[in-house]
């Protein structure tokens, strides 16, 4: 199970720092206006997903992986406030899929930390 899991996880950061490239737009709504060089930083934290998905899959480095993930996904959430706050009602998503997506992050926090050990 934990194998299999491992395995469905590197896939999800894996696709996930893919589609930074692939779809740009999406991810550049969430970046809040404080922070500079909105595309770098998008292009960045996909190659980061990529990176930390393929790390996944190498054994000798999952653990650390798994940790850059944690960082990663407490890097981000700052984003995800933003963009429910920022959101209009009869937005492109639905501000319940925005508030649902908040506590989603400690699960995958959970997830990551348990290839830590």
């Amino acid at each position: 199970m934990k194998d299999i899991s491992l395995y469905i996880m590197a896939a999800f950061y894996i696709f996930a720092g893919y589609y930074h490239f692939k779809n740009p737009k999406f991810f550049l709504r969430l970046i809040p206006p404080y922070l500079p060089w909105h595309k770098g930083l998008n292009y960045l934290s996909g190659a980061i997903e990529i990176f930390l998905g393929l790390l996944l899959l190498c054994p000798e480095y999952s653990s650390y992986a798994a940790w850059g993930i944690i960082a990663l996904l407490i890097a981000v959430f700052p984003a995800n406030i933003y963009h429910l706050q920022s959101t209009k009602p009869g937005g492109k998503e639905p501000v319940w899929v925005l508030r649902l997506r908040l506590p989603f992050q400690l699960v995958f926090l959970l997830w990551a930390w348990w290839y830590t050990f």
